[in-house]
């Protein structure tokens, strides 16, 4: 039992899928913050476009 845990503890690619995972889930969050704050910058700038047209 003790050495299923220590092979367990000193294996790292469950640690590096997560680390990835992580990685992922920030660039997501960031990406999606920032359409949402600029959303209302591009569609003033289609309804300008839209009018000189």
């Amino acid at each position: 039992m003790k050495s299923m845990l220590r092979k367990l503890w000193a294996e790292e690619e469950g640690q590096t899928l997560v680390e990835y995972a992580l990685i992922i889930a920030l660039i997501a969050v960031a990406a999606v913050s920032a359409m949402t704050y600029l959303s209302g910058k591009v569609q003033a700038n289609y309804s300008s476009v839209g009018d000189k047209l």
